[in-house]
């Protein structure tokens, strides 16, 4: 299955639990998605987010916005809503893929650095591709972005 009817599945278990959280969490996960669906459209794309990995990237900003989000909330003094942010965070999170520990990232990036036989940092674009590509939603790309260039600079 599908991270699309994983969602709607979880939409109705939510529905049916009465989870109030979860479902409102789910359904913005649902719009975010009809929303870049949308977007491509626009764009001039033909289809749709098909691959898990464009959603599992959606996600991936999704999280990161309610990093943000929660760390302004903690700052302000709102740590009930930085809470909030935190407990959707934790929703988002459980639709995506595991994450890469920072020593496994280091290991990835190693491995496609040799796999694409870069040599200096003008080839970090290349690295980067390939770990897009393969990695999606798995690692966090800007702190790749500075594995790489530690391990070409």
């Amino acid at each position: 299955m599908g991270l699309r009817e994983d969602i709607s599945a979880a939409t109705k278990d939510a529905m049916k639990s009465g989870d109030k959280k979860r479902l409102s969490t789910l359904r913005l996960m649902s719009s975010a998605i009809k929303d870049k669906d949308i977007n491509s459209r626009t764009d001039g794309h033909d289809s749709a987010l098909t691959a898990d990995t464009a959603i599992a990237e959606l996600f991936a900003k999704m999280v990161k916005q309610r990093q943000e989000s929660a760390a302004v909330y903690e700052q302000g003094g709102r740590p009930e809503l930085a809470q909030n942010e935190r407990d959707e965070i934790a929703i988002i999170q459980s639709f995506m893929p595991k994450q890469l520990s920072d020593d496994e990232a280091k290991a990835v990036v190693a491995d496609v650095i040799k796999a694409v036989g870069a040599a200096s940092v003008k080839d970090m674009g290349k690295v980067m591709a390939e770990l897009k590509a393969k990695y999606a939603g798995q690692m966090d790309m800007a702190k790749a972005g500075g594995i790489v260039k530690a391990l070409l600079g």
